[in-house]
């Protein structure tokens, strides 16, 4: 905007830049709603009766008027500063009985996002699409952020969010017309997430996943859209979702499928020769079949279990040939990045952890440091949410080892044994912050594509733990940016539920809809193999909303809480008015494993110990939360929140004071 007037942002805080694109002042709230005002009226005339009861409601002070005339005049100054004193106002002008705002089209982000949108369609599709890209990297947050729940600003709000879905679906189209489907795919899962209800991204997305050769994806897709529909609204997939399903499972031609894929090809004529020429026996295969192994675990759908599976057995054989440096290597190899804290076969792992554990004390003492790296980093990952003290000692010391001997990869794999130890406390995000910084930094530098995802997904549940969602939108887009380029689907699957957690804790949703979008995302893990991620998450998800909203609970008796039961039971008990019941469920209620839920659980258990008045409780909480103050309660999953836990210590204090001084006056009652 160099050299001309002032420009104005509505997409997200209302702002202004001067004509260099510097930020200009705008004084406090109320200029800003003034402004704002004016924006929403396109040009025409505001009478200032009306900024009179948007600012002060029913009940105006008697110099309401001439405060929001001081509210222009100020607005005046920083938008005109080079005006001439008592020369008459070009841009925030006085008419009549109000004033107007005369601002020309591509001076609001608002009015030339609809220019483009509208002129899209008539665009050559590449053209389209990067018009509509850019368009969309405008929006910096819900439109007239501070004020979409004013009656003045709320239809404005809507209308222009209901217009960016329809840009993204938009982009969509282009980019599927373009031939990217795997690019189209990447941003429809968040999209589809966070809006579940537009059956067109629903379609959309099934359709870009068919495109990229996956069918069953694609028809897992229409599934869950239409269980979603006739679970939540009662109503069946309109005709394009039908149609669409009929035609993938005939693999109609318009939808411009190609199933004879060239790497589908060179795989099968590489196997063939490997099958051919290498010896069965041959040690060779299990080092191979190791780095199989770990492509295959992030490969989404059935891939994670088999992959878990099959590397037991890899392992197993490797240590009955009797080769420690053999088995070591077999192990060490499946450097899979992990993220979530809950194992998901705990019964498997403990076997890995066995081996590696019987394996670095066969290797000999000297020499070989790589592979104790390896194996030191592996039981640190594997042992993640167990007591196991041998967990944050193997990862300093795989992290040690790595850097003295410079080693990008080996530090990678380390950096994400030391996350996983990470949790010895609560309130430790900004530390996970650094060490996700470093792996996107040292991933980065040295093509770790894998570990340069997971970097991103932990600065994403760091960011999100400390309310910097902002940072965390940059990390989840990176995520999945890098995910597309190389074939990581189950990355949509945590960035789909961020897009669900952001919509919730930045409370610009009615709980209804947060619930919605919350059952969306659930969705996503069906079928990812994922057992210690999904089991109770979204019934905990709910529960830490409608706890945060005050909301009755009514769960169904039959909901499957998996390993957040104990922590849910009090709660539910009180919501049925079963007190005493609730009371020994409380009592009975472990401290919550030290993983990435801790502060929620604390939470919930503090919730429950406030409502039955048990200080012992009560107390237990106060002293864990306190490392916490700053965090959001849950939100270092980057999957749900209880809100800021600054609130529920505050609540804790309290209640502790009044209890003291309850068993103080009853001391000095009876004499004691």
């Amino acid at each position: 905007m160099e050299g001309v007037g002032p420009a104005f942002g509505v997409l997200g805080p209302v702002t202004a830049w001067d004509g260099f694109g510097n930020s200009i002042g705008l004084k406090g709230p109320r200029h800003c709603s003034v402004l704002a005002r004016l924006i929403v009226a396109r040009g025409r005339v505001v009478p200032v009766s009306r900024p009179v009861e948007d600012l002060w409601a029913d009940d105006p002070p008697a110099g309401a008027v001439g405060a929001v005339r001081t509210f222009v005049a100020a607005l005046r100054r920083v938008l005109e500063p080079e005006r001439p004193p008592r020369s008459p106002a070009r841009l925030l002008v006085t008419d009549g009985p109000g004033y107007a705002l005369r601002a020309g089209t591509d001076a609001v982000d608002a009015w030339r996002f609809e220019q483009t949108v509208a002129a899209a369609a008539t665009l050559p599709t590449e053209d389209a699409t990067a018009r509509l890209e850019e368009a969309l990297g405008w929006w910096r947050g819900p439109a007239y952020a501070e004020f979409a729940d004013q009656p003045w600003a709320r239809a404005e709000s809507r209308r222009l969010a209901e217009l960016r879905l329809h840009a993204v679906e938009l982009r969509a189209e282009t980019l599927l017309a373009l031939g990217q489907a795997d690019r189209a795919a990447a941003d429809l899962r968040a999209h589809s997430a966070e809006h579940p209800w537009r059956e067109n991204a629903w379609r959309l997305l099934a359709l870009a996943l068919y495109r990229t050769g996956r069918q069953a994806d694609a028809l897992d897709v229409l599934r869950r859209a239409r269980a979603l529909l006739a679970e939540q609204l009662g109503i069946d997939p309109g005709p394009a979702l039908r149609s669409l399903e009929a035609d993938i499972l005939h693999q109609a031609d318009h939808l411009g499928q190609a199933l004879d894929h060239p790497a589908g090809r060179v795989w099968e004529q590489v196997t063939a020769t490997y099958d051919r020429t290498v010896a069965p026996d041959a040690r060779a295969r299990l080092e191979s079949t190791t780095g199989l192994l770990r492509n295959l675990a992030v490969t989404g759908g059935s891939g994670l279990p088999a992959a878990r599976e099959h590397r037991v057995a890899a392992i197993a054989a490797a240590e009955e040939l009797g080769d420690p440096e053999l088995t070591a290597r077999v192990i060490g190899a499946y450097d899979v990045p992990a993220i979530w804290t809950r194992l998901d076969d705990p019964e498997q792992t403990a076997r890995v952890v066995a081996a590696a554990e019987r394996t670095l004390t066969a290797l000999p003492a000297e020499g070989h440091e790589p592979a104790k790296a390896r194996l030191l980093a592996t039981i640190a990952l594997e042992s993640r949410g167990t007591p196991l003290a041998r967990g944050p000692q193997a990862a300093r010391q795989a992290e040690e080892i790595a850097r003295r001997l410079d080693d990008p990869a080996l530090l990678a794999f380390a950096l994400n044994a030391a996350f996983m130890q990470c949790f010895d406390r609560t309130g430790l995000a900004p530390r996970r912050d650094e060490i996700g910084a470093e792996l996107v930094a040292l991933s980065a530098r040295h093509g770790l594509a894998t570990f340069e995802i997971l970097g991103h997904l932990v600065r994403l549940q760091a960011r999100s733990a400390l309310g910097d969602f902002t940072a965390a939108d940059r990390h989840a887009a990176a995520a999945d940016a890098l995910a597309v380029r190389h074939e990581a689907p189950l990355v949509g699957v945590f960035t789909g539920w961020y897009a669900a957690l952001r919509l919730d804790a930045t409370g610009r949703a009615p709980a209804a809809e947060v619930e919605a979008a919350y059952r969306g995302s659930a969705t996503l893990l069906d079928g990812a193999g994922m057992p210690g991620l999904a089991d109770g998450l979204l019934p905990l998800a709910l529960l830490c909303l409608r706890v945060r909203h005050a909301l009755p609970l009514r769960f169904d008796p039959h909901t499957d809480w998996g390993p957040y039961a104990p922590w849910a039971r009090p709660l539910l008990l009180l919501d049925q008015d079963h007190r005493p019941e609730a009371a020994e469920a409380l009592r009975a209620t472990p401290d919550p494993p030290r993983d990435l839920l801790q502060e929620a659980l604390w939470c919930l258990t503090a919730r429950a110990a406030l409502t039955l008045g048990d200080r012992h409780t009560m107390e237990r909480a106060h002293t864990a939360l306190t490392p916490a103050t700053h965090e959001l309660a849950g939100a270092g999953s980057g999957l749900l929140t209880l809100g800021p836990v600054s609130g529920h210590l505050a609540d804790l204090a309290d209640a502790l004071g009044r209890t003291r001084e309850r068993f103080d006056e009853t001391r000095r009652r009876t004499g004691e």
